[in-house]
């Protein structure tokens, strides 16, 4: 549940915004200017701010433009009247993360718009939204299972949020004032994964002057996330068997074991029940990693959360870029729906990104959003395609400097994958 202050001269109209938004669980204090605004949160923290544009003593604009002079200022939406749009968007440039007409387009507009602004993360488990029945049961079972200090596996395909599962996990569990560390496996190179992992002591090797906690330290009393972990190269697959099974770790060059208390939670999009049968990966790790396995379906079998999510990510997005939501065409949600999104929820992300910053306000269509067509189209633009991903290659590498762990987080593929597309394209 969120605080938010309404703010309106219209004791008729604040009465409505405090029915729909109690109605979604949120708690409202009402002020009837903006400077009896100012006065409150002088002595209040608040979550949001609603703001009407033209009010007596002190108007919307001008509570934006104070509120954000504030040091942690809280989102605030400007309400402005449907001939008014220009000044909506005079808000915005002063610092409103987004405004919304009067009367208002729908309740749930209203609703929807305000979570997608309230402030969520780390502190509640990421955010996971879903209308898909079956993705719904899976969630019911990361809550079950969060309280109970066991391992969990979460497969499925790139993009489809393993890390959101990862931190709605350790928000939900006892441990969730502690930390939260996250760690791509595929990005730590071989040379270095277990000094990353384990810390390394002084003189452990030429220029380690001085002793340095790996990440298991840095999670201790919390949740370390292990993502892509069928990367892991066998002699850390061992290590890491054995932190789990006695709960200490050995510093690279240590000569003592020094205890760890973390819940491990792992994620992989391998199947790494073949590759543990196959050898590829070891048979013993794999049952210490599976005691429950949390398999995220790909977007393309979640067709209920295509429009739901790309809602989500246009006012989430607008908000981050300080540029008024855009509205989502029809044609545009049926374009969206028909892509079978084979970079699931991080790809639908990017897409919308796109046509945020380029739209700027103005409604989304079906051409704006970019995206690959299937049959003869896609073979001609293939070449196309593969210009944009070197180029978009490039820039990342540019971006950090020529770090290759970096850039291939930035571009949301592993760093071998990063590799390959540089040998592929003669770069490497």
């Amino acid at each position: 549940m969120a605080h938010i202050l309404v703010v309106d001269d219209e004791a008729g109209f604040r009465d409505l915004l405090r029915d729909i938004l109690e109605g979604a669980g949120h708690g409202v204090t009402e002020a009837r200017d903006g400077a009896e605004a100012l006065a409150f949160l002088e002595r209040n923290p608040v979550d949001l701010v609603l703001t009407d544009r033209q009010m007596p003593k002190l108007d919307g604009l001008e509570l934006v433009r104070r509120i954000r002079a504030r040091p942690s200022p809280p989102p605030v939406v400007v309400l402005t009247a449907h001939g008014s749009i220009p000044e909506a968007v005079d808000a915005v440039r002063l610092g409103a993360s987004d405004y919304i007409t009067k009367p208002l387009p729908s309740p749930g507009a209203l609703v929807d718009l305000v979570a997608s602004l309230l402030p969520r993360g780390e502190e509640e488990g990421g955010e996971f939204v879903t209308e898909d029945p079956s993705t719904k049961e899976l969630l019911v079972l990361v809550d079950r299972v969060a309280a109970r200090d066991i391992a969990v596996l979460v497969t499925g395909e790139s993009g489809t949020g393993k890390e959101l599962i990862a931190r709605r996990l350790h928000a939900r569990s006892p441990r969730a004032k502690g930390p939260f560390v996250a760690v791509n496996a595929a990005a730590l190179p071989e040379t270095l994964a277990e000094s990353e992992l384990f810390g390394v002591d002084k003189g452990a090797f030429t220029g380690a002057e001085q002793a340095r906690a790996g990440r298991f330290e840095e999670a201790n009393g919390g949740t370390i996330f292990l993502d892509e972990v069928g990367e892991l190269p066998a002699p850390l697959q061992a290590k890491l068997l054995r932190v789990l099974e006695e709960r200490v770790i050995r510093r690279l060059g240590g000569t003592r074991d020094l205890p760890v208390d973390v819940r491990l939670v792992a994620a992989t999009n391998r199947d790494l029940s073949a590759d543990s049968g196959s050898g590829t990966f070891r048979q013993d790790l794999f049952f210490r990693l599976a005691v429950v396995v949390v398999n995220l379906p790909p977007l393309r079998e979640r067709p209920l959360d295509i429009p739901l999510l790309a809602r989500h990510f246009v006012h989430r997005l607008a908000s981050r870029h300080r540029v008024p939501a855009p509205h989502l065409t029809d044609e545009a949600i049926e374009a969206l729906a028909a892509h079978p999104w084979p970079g699931n929820v991080r790809e639908l992300r990017n897409v919308l990104e796109r046509a945020v910053v380029v739209r700027v306000g103005e409604p989304i269509r079906a051409s704006d959003l970019a995206l690959a067509h299937s049959g003869p189209a896609a073979a001609s633009s293939s070449l196309d395609r593969s210009h944009r991903e070197r180029e978009a290659l490039l820039a990342a590498l540019r971006r950090t400097g020529g770090r290759r762990d970096e850039a291939a987080r930035l571009l949301g593929i592993s760093v071998r994958t990063l590799y390959y597309r540089l040998k592929q394209w003669g770069l490497g």
